[in-house]
């Protein structure tokens, strides 16, 4: 019964991480979806005063902000010299070492560097010291890579000599490998932009060494207008119950698709079952999404992007009423990524995101069907 459920407090995220490795999302997802449904079906045996209202689908889109720094070209090179000098650091304790300064040396160095870009800002030609400080940076990192190479080979070569193991070794070589392989990119997106003063395209820009699948998001809102992580899509029911979501790895499509997906996919979940009514801000009006709807028979409640066409909507009170009720959906977005994720959420990789995304789901659902008899109750107490 859900009076037991109704201490539930929200998880840590250390118990989120533990989660993470108990089952994959295909399976968290499919908990959601037949939570959702029992609770639509089958209201009284949890406890619930009425079924869950499935007939009208809420939907908003978010960016889920990766755990990454602010991606300045330069700050790059830092990152790299970090990671290659503290792997080399790991391999000379165990015996193979190649002439070299002490690694601390070159990140000191590098530290050094990346200060004094910071304060070029301050000098009268900040073009050409910026151009100067650059041009250090590219030499320091010439010796860093060489030397980083070089220990790669050692360890590749005399692995069995040391104490380490075959997959404590696949781990030091691996992050030699993935930052080795992204350097050469990622200098020439700073000499592009700093010394030849030329744009780089969002899709080809490195923003991260270590998160390959992090976006650019132009949200275009104060206060955020370019964020950096991966776009999340949400669909809630009336009550706030989450039935569906995705967070997409590659670039978005654009809302109106997110919509007809994610429509689909519900439908598969909840065996054919469609909403009457969707709702969603402007971006997700497209004449595809129209059409799409009106073929399925479901009543297309989407802010429309003329403004003419808006006031006249507004008149409707059914229309004026979801799009009152379509706010609050940004409040639940809100509560998932700052109460149940974390801001910022620290998964590494798309997919470990995703699996704690859908953990998150499951946690809300489970909060809110909690809530929802103690609210029934509040709401008869005030009638009377």
């Amino acid at each position: 019964m859900l009076d037991v459920l109704e201490p539930i407090r929200v998880p840590s995220k250390s118990r989120l991480e533990r989660n993470e490795k108990m089952l994959p999302e295909g399976l968290v997802r499919e908990l959601v979806s037949r939570l959702v449904v029992h609770g639509a079906q089958r209201a009284t045996e949890m406890g619930l005063a009425k079924p869950l209202d499935m007939d009208v689908y809420f939907l908003d889109t978010t960016c889920l902000k990766a755990n990454i720094h602010y991606p300045v070209d330069w700050v790059l090179l830092r990152d790299a010299t970090r990671t290659l000098m503290k792997a080399v650091v790991l391999i000379r304790r165990c015996g193979l070492k190649h002439r070299m300064q002490q690694p601390a040396q070159f990140i000191k160095e590098m530290n050094r560097l990346c200060i004094e870009m910071t304060h070029t800002r301050r000098k009268r030609d900040t073009s050409r010291e910026r151009k100067r400080v650059l041009r250090l940076m590219k030499q320091l990192m010439k010796k860093i890579r060489r030397h980083a190479e070089n220990h790669r080979e050692l360890l590749l070569e005399g692995r069995e000599a040391t104490s380490l193991s075959e997959k404590q070794a696949a781990q030091i070589l691996g992050r030699l490998e993935g930052v080795l392989r992204k350097l050469p990119e990622a200098i020439r997106q700073a000499h592009e932009r700093i010394i030849c003063g030329r744009t780089i395209k969002n899709e080809e820009k490195i923003l991260s060494l270590y998160e390959p699948e992090v976006h650019v998001i132009v949200r275009g809102k104060a206060g955020a207008r370019v964020e950096f992580g991966n776009t999340l899509l949400i669909a809630e029911q009336p009550e706030g119950l989450i039935v569906d979501w995705r967070l997409y790895e590659g670039q978005a499509p654009s809302d109106a698709q997110a919509l007809v997906e994610s429509l689909e996919r519900t439908g598969l979940a909840h065996g054919g079952r469609q909403p009457k009514a969707v709702v969603g801000d402007r971006a997700f009006g497209s004449a595809r999404s129209r059409g799409y709807l009106a073929a399925k028979g479901i009543r297309d409640e989407t802010c429309p992007r003329s403004a003419a066409e808006l006031r006249r909507r507004m008149e409707g009170e059914r229309f004026r009423e979801h799009q009152h009720r379509r706010g609050q959906t940004e409040g639940r977005i809100g509560i998932l990524k700052n109460q149940f994720l974390g801001t910022p959420l620290r998964s590494k990789g798309c997919e470990h995101r995703a699996l704690s995304v859908a953990w998150a789901v499951l946690a809300h659902n489970l909060w809110v069907l909690a809530r929802l008899p103690r609210a029934a109750a509040e709401q008869e107490q005030k009638a009377g």
